[in-house]
């Protein structure tokens, strides 16, 4: 089936084609339309990809919304993709950040989209990374919320440009973020609801104590020159927005220096691609595709059809 709509469509901020793509990509993701689709959007990356996570309650989707604010006050495009909860019945998402996320439906310049996790342990809906490349090639930002946060709830790695790990001063969640290994993953750390400033300041001091226990080895937080940053944040007073959004700069200037953007997206999409294979084809698949590795440039998702004939064959 083709799809309705074409990349031009997208570009130019048609929301209804977006919605149509999304949903063409879901149903039908390894249709030879839906494949040329992703795969030109793949070759034209122009956003900036934002991981947010962190523990449910937290704050992750009023912190969501003033960034946007904050971002298209600034005159840059947002995508936003949110994991939910799933509904055991339905299979749906069961929080909806669309509702919770008060965006303007005739601000072309903003898409959020809410997506189910279902069965998935990793805080990502099955179809994250294909929405995220799609959006990427369209909007300046794309950020991604997830469900969640934990030891088996750390695919976003495998996703964003930008890790941001959100803590409730508190709560407990500065000890979950020492004890469970989460210490790895971010670039960013946000201490939110920062107005409890007693709490606030002791999250702090107890996050970069775990990081610098760490010896600086997070995988993503800890690229050799990155130094993780712990910002506070009161998103509800609008304090610590500026500064968060000055750091996400900055991730970003840091990573597109000496190639690094470009290694971490090539390591994401021979990931993708592998974890693609096993879902598709299962263990024996995976272990008959052989070491599966992309040349610079080329499209997981044309690679991913072209395994997927091999095999079928």
């Amino acid at each position: 089936m083709a799809l309705p709509i074409s990349f031009e469509d997208l570009q130019k901020g048609d929301k209804a084609a977006l919605a149509a793509a999304l949903a063409q990509i879901e149903s039908n993701p390894h249709d030879d339309a839906t494949v040329r689709l992703l795969t030109r959007a793949f070759e034209r990356p122009r956003g900036h990809v934002v991981g947010v996570t962190g523990p449910p309650g937290v704050g992750k989707s009023t912190l969501l919304g003033k960034l946007i604010e904050n971002l298209r006050a600034a005159g840059r495009t947002v995508g936003v993709i949110a994991v939910d909860p799933s509904s055991k019945r339905t299979g749906g998402a069961l929080l909806g950040d669309r509702i919770r996320l008060a965006t303007d439906p005739d601000d072309k310049g903003v898409f959020v989209r809410s997506m189910a996790a279902r069965d998935r342990l990793g805080g990502l809906a099955e179809i994250t990374v294909s929405a995220m490349i799609l959006m990427r090639a369209i909007y300046d930002v794309v950020l991604i919320e997830t469900v969640g946060v934990g030891q088996s709830e750390t695919d976003v790695e495998g996703a964003a440009d930008t890790i941001v790990f959100c803590v409730q001063p508190g709560s407990g969640d500065s000890l979950q973020f020492m004890k469970a290994g989460i210490v790895e993953i971010p670039d960013i750390v946000v201490v939110t609801k920062s107005d409890m400033e007693a709490a606030a300041n002791q999250a702090r001091s107890d996050i970069r104590g775990a990081i610098k226990v760490t010896g600086g080895m997070p995988g993503s937080g800890a690229l050799e020159g990155w130094e993780t940053k712990v910002l506070s944040v009161a998103a509800l007073h609008g304090r610590g927005l500026a500064e968060l959004a000055s750091a996400l700069d900055a991730h970003r200037v840091f990573l597109e220096a000496e190639g690094r953007l470009g290694r971490r997206r090539h390591a994401q999409a021979e990931a993708w691609l592998a974890a693609a294979v096993r879902e598709r084809f299962g263990r024996d698949g995976l272990e008959r595709a052989g070491t599966l590795t992309l040349e610079s440039g080329v499209s997981p998702f044309a690679k991913l059809a072209e395994v997927g004939k091999t095999l079928a064959g």
